[in-house]
């Protein structure tokens, strides 16, 4: 099991890199995974650009809330990455995206068709959009916890995108793997009809 340390350097060391490839901007987006036995979620603080962001910017809080660790603001969005962990049980990373294709269907408030296999096998199927919900209330949480029904992600209604894995590694995984999905969809589109696999 890695440390806490461990993790803090894994979350910056991830979101970095999904800065790099466009998959947030700014200081837009969050990641947190959490432990369980401990009851310590660990998530990246609000409003620190990922360029610049340090091990020791990571915040260490219990699911009500209560810091732990940490001498910055956790993100904004911690009520969410908690209403998740509540809800599924073998949820313990959580990834929150702006990427761009994904967001777009978020925005027109529409299913992401499974049209790769990689929707099948590294996410269960279409990606569902999330009710809205004002962003920073728990709500957000609740109203993604049956879009994520035995799904790796879903997308958040004028939002974003929400992917979750057992651990860091496979959220973000299945956050590229959305991304990837909504992008060769929105290319088929403009060719022809995409056929999803699921109609096959």
């Amino acid at each position: 099991m890695k440390t806490i340390t461990e993790l803090r350097q894994e979350i910056v060391d991830r979101s970095l890199q999904a800065f790099h490839e466009g998959l947030f901007s700014g200081t837009s987006g969050n990641m947190s995974c959490y432990l369980r036995e401990e009851d310590l979620m660990l998530i990246t603080p609000t409003s620190v650009r990922y360029d610049v962001m340090r091990a020791e910017d990571i915040v260490v809080l219990r699911l009500d809330g209560t810091v732990v660790e940490g001498h910055l603001k956790p993100s904004s969005e911690w009520r969410m990455h908690a209403a998740v962990y509540e809800a599924y049980g073998e949820t313990n990373a959580v990834f929150h995206t702006h990427s761009p294709y994904a967001t777009a269907f978020a925005v027109v408030r529409k299913s992401i068709p499974a049209v790769l296999i990689e929707a099948r096998v590294f996410l269960g199927g279409d990606i569902r959009c999330a009710d809205y919900a004002t962003p920073g209330t728990k709500e957000v949480g609740m109203n993604a916890v049956p879009a994520l029904f035995e799904r790796g992600g879903c997308t958040l209604a004028n939002h974003g995108v929400l992917a979750v894995g057992e651990d860091l590694a496979q959220a973000c995984l299945r956050a590229e793997y959305i991304e990837d999905v909504a992008k060769i969809y929105a290319y088929a589109k403009a060719i022809g009809e995409p056929v999803a696999l699921d109609t096959l």
